[in-house]
């Protein structure tokens, strides 16, 4: 059996490095996805992985290290660019080269990032979410909602200690009007892994105390808007383009926005282009003093529609008294001649009357004579006197004209008048 030789481990890993060192002697640039990145004495220390296109299972890892002289250079670069810091979960595209040390093992030494590769990852992540709640039909259903004229209980979403919350208080507090808010702070974490989970709770909680209020009370049914807790939801954030901004893209996030059934506004808090989160809220805006600026000048709006509806309104009853009192004043000067007009209309009336009842009378009475002595003259005709002066004779029975012989029987006494007298018998 040959005899090996022995080489301590130093001598070894020496062996190691030299080879490396001969076979990789040059930078690469290399694409991989971050599965951890931390900042330690100044130092950088990065867990590349590269997975699977199709089963998203890790194929290839390795250590990599940004010392503190490259990184304070390289990270300030990298944050203005991409607007969020270096961290896990993003796909970047590093330039390495290749170092093994005795003591410490191998590891890809970063000597540069490209943040533009990271950024074009970045877009085309939030284009594939856009696509996909536009396919959803829920991006734009936040614009589908109204914020209240009357808009002053808010839901606020924020880091309790935050600077950002504090001067969106502020600015309520100091308005101009005078008006008075009534804010409700729900606490989230605002940057880094946890905003998506954190900003969804706070959501979950701001929806159920709106369920609970509509829950009680005998008439559930009958319930307004009006009644809700909270007319409007704002989510703010202070800081500026270096902040870290990623979790308010993200899927589920959006989806939670863009279909909560109060209109919610952002403050977010960047210069770079806006979130998804921005992109499905009602309303987005720069900063939480933007945010609060907003909902006071909203109010202010709806006061300025009141106050200029009451003097539409007061202008309109003057109007209007003006015109009656113009109107009194036409009647006031008219009665007197209506009056007089009138009473001259009578005069002239009795006037006619008196002028006409004589003559009405007498022709009245002249009718009455010829009516008079038509009637005697047809009463003449009926006269039994002037029958008898014409020959004619009348025999009376018990003072009774005899018209039937057959009336009669013997012994009954007639009388029987003629022009000249009257004659008596007696029937046999």
């Amino acid at each position: 059996m040959p005899t090996l030789s022995h080489y301590t481990l130093r001598q070894l890993n020496l062996m190691v490095h030299d080879a490396i060192a001969m076979q990789l002697p040059d930078e690469y640039w290399v694409e991989a996805e971050l599965s951890e990145c931390r900042e330690r004495g100044g130092h950088c220390y990065m867990e590349l992985v590269e997975k699977d296109d199709n089963n998203n299972t890790p194929v290839a890892r390795a250590s990599a290290k940004c010392w503190r002289q490259t990184w304070q250079m390289m990270q300030p670069n990298f944050e203005r660019t991409t607007g969020q810091p270096l961290r896990a979960g993003l796909k970047v595209l590093v330039k390495v080269y290749a170092q093994f040390h005795e003591a410490y093992g191998f590891s890809w030494i970063v000597t540069d990032i490209d943040p533009t590769y990271t950024l074009g990852d970045m877009a085309r992540r939030r284009q594939e979410i856009i696509r996909q709640l536009k396919e959803e039909g829920v991006f734009d259903l936040q614009r589908e909602l109204h914020i209240s004229p009357f808009a002053k209980r808010i839901a606020v979403i924020s880091a309790s200690n935050a600077a950002g919350y504090g001067d969106f208080c502020r600015q309520l507090e100091d308005n101009e009007y005078g008006f008075r808010f009534s804010v409700q702070l729900f606490s989230a974490t605002m940057q880094g892994e946890l905003v998506e989970s954190s900003v969804i709770s706070a959501l979950n909680e701001i929806y159920r105390q709106c369920q609970q209020l509509t829950a009680q009370g005998p008439t559930n049914a009958t319930r307004s808007k009006r009644e809700q807790p909270y007319d409007v939801v704002v989510i703010i954030r202070g800081g500026g383009a270096t902040a870290d901004l990623s979790g308010f893209d993200t899927l589920a996030l959006a989806e939670n926005v863009a279909q909560f059934p109060l209109p919610i506004i952002t403050g977010i808090g960047h210069d770079r282009d806006e979130s998804i989160l921005d992109m499905v809220a009602n309303t987005h805006v720069k900063t939480p003093t933007a945010a609060a600026t907003l909902l006071i000048d909203h109010l202010a709006q709806t006061l300025r529609r009141i106050e200029e509806a009451q003097n539409r309104l007061t202008m309109y009853i003057h109007q209007r008294i003006s015109s009656y009192q113009v109107r009194l004043s036409n009647i006031a000067v008219l009665i007197p001649n209506l009056a007089l007009q009138t009473v001259a209309n009578a005069h002239h009336r009795i006037d006619l009357l008196e002028s006409r009842i004589p003559i009405a009378i007498e022709r009245r009475i002249t009718n009455q004579k010829h009516l008079l002595e038509q009637l005697s003259i047809k009463l003449q005709s009926f006269d039994p006197q002037i029958l008898l002066s014409r020959g004619y004779s009348i025999t009376l029975k018990d003072g009774h004209a005899v018209r039937d012989p057959q009336q009669l029987k013997p012994g009954d006494t007639l009388e029987t008048r003629v022009e000249k007298g009257t004659i008596k018998s007696t029937v046999q």
